[in-house]
């Protein structure tokens, strides 16, 4: 394969750009080659600057629900950004989405947008300490919610996939506030929360891990958080930045019939623009600038572009019958590849899968948390990509990253990309 101008434009970045990426993943250092750099998308079609044309299981990371540049988003960017990119000010469709995220997800009564998934969750528990009037932070090892200080204890995503223990530039003093426990351990969970001198705000959870792979909660470890968070008064927080929308239109906390005090969002909610928002109980959000004393600002916060593009995607995703497509599709297509896997590599891989979003690790053992994630084999997943690439499937970059199912994906794309898998498995094996 020909990438020549992926390599030229790469070796330019590295001039300029830390790395030669805005985002660390984005490299490829973990799987043995550089990066890919993407002119155009499509549908369920990604095309780099060599011509090379790929079927996407990246989808940006999560967002891409519906596909890349579906008409209806699209329309509505079009017809947006005429009147303006940026005012700095209200607009009327920042009310619009709001009352679809509010309908939509069952625990969120108010909602304040930002610019990212990383402002929404340092917002979130900043608004939690605000509330509680307490300083500690619980999170679970090996989720990600953003680079924010307070989060790079054991965190997943590029942290992990880089090998990378935490961040040098984050003070002791921010750390010592936050408490990193094991995903899926209801034993430490209770022992923690219980502890009345660590004086805990909150608990920050994905509801589906999907930064150290896909990693599903048990039914226990998740009425456990919030029975003891209820009972403690702890305000528990899920960070829905990949779940939101992506499971259900009412997120993970509909999927699983559980409830947080607060939930933030991401990714999908801006149609694929940069965007992201917290919401909840409107005792706690109340709490907030200018009604309350917690201070959050951002001068890009409801940009009108955004706005506009979730209003479109959520209304699509809204349609009958869209998220039951979603998951016939997801997993049939798991079914096969886990067919595959026990056909050419048995008892070397696993399958994790939550709706639309999974994560094959190359490990021999069920994975259920962060320890059992990291004996997954990250060089023969290195192989695996640089092999899927070669015949024109996108993955992510990294083992502990969650492949994801778009409603473009057409049963072509999918029967396609199940004959480059069992082509790669074949090569694995050695047969």
């Amino acid at each position: 394969m020909n990438n020549d101008k992926s390599q030229a434009l790469f070796k330019k970045a590295q001039q300029y750009i830390p790395g030669g990426v805005n985002s660390p993943v984005r490299a490829c250092k973990s799987v043995g080659c550089d990066p890919l750099f993407v002119q155009k998308a499509n549908g369920a079609r990604v095309v780099d600057v060599d011509g090379h044309e790929y079927v996407d299981f990246v989808c940006s990371w999560g967002p891409m629900i519906l596909g890349h540049t579906p008409p209806a988003v699209m329309d509505a960017i079009r017809e947006t950004m005429v009147n303006g990119t940026s005012f700095g000010a209200p607009c009327a469709l920042e009310i619009d989405l709001a009352e679809l995220v509010v309908n939509a997800l069952p625990s969120v009564e108010k909602v304040r947008f930002v610019s990212s998934g990383t402002e929404a969750t340092m917002s979130a528990i900043r608004l939690a300490r605000g509330y509680t009037k307490r300083n500690v932070v619980v999170k679970f090892d090996g989720c990600y919610h953003g680079h924010a200080d307070s989060f790079l204890v054991k965190a997943g995503s590029g942290v992990i996939t880089l090998g990378i223990p935490g961040s040098p530039g984050v003070p002791d003093d921010i750390v010592k506030n936050t408490i990193s426990i094991p995903y899926n351990n209801v034993e430490v969970l209770e022992k923690t929360l219980r502890n009345e001198s660590l004086d805990i705000a909150c608990v920050i959870m994905e509801p589906v891990a999907g930064n150290m792979g896909v990693v599903q909660p048990s039914p226990e470890f998740m009425q456990a958080v919030r029975a003891l968070t209820a009972e403690l008064g702890i305000v528990l927080i899920f960070d829905e930045v990949i779940t939101g929308f992506r499971l259900s239109l009412g997120g993970a906390q509909q999927y699983f019939g559980i409830n947080p005090d607060l939930t933030c969002l991401g990714k999908i909610i801006g149609g694929g623009l940069p965007v992201g928002a917290y919401g909840g109980k409107k005792e706690i959000m109340d709490n907030i600038a200018p009604d309350g004393p917690v201070y959050q600002a951002g001068t890009l916060s409801g940009n009108p572009l955004a706005m506009a593009a979730g209003v479109a995607t959520i209304n699509e995703l809204a349609k009958p019958g869209f998220y039951e497509g979603l998951e016939a599709k997801a997993a049939g297509f798991a079914a096969e590849l886990t067919g595959l896997a026990e056909r050419y590599l048995p008892g070397q891989t696993t399958l994790n899968r939550v709706g639309s979003m999974m994560t094959a690790f190359f490990a021999s053992e069920p994975v259920v948390d962060f320890e059992s994630a990291m004996k997954a084999d990250t060089v023969r997943y290195g192989t695996h990509f640089r092999q899927m690439l070669s015949q024109g499937v996108w993955l992510a970059p990294s083992q502990f990253e969650a492949a994801f199912i778009s409603a473009a994906q057409t049963d072509a794309d999918l029967s396609f990309a199940l004959e480059k898998t069992e082509w790669s498995f074949k090569k694995l094996a050695g047969k």
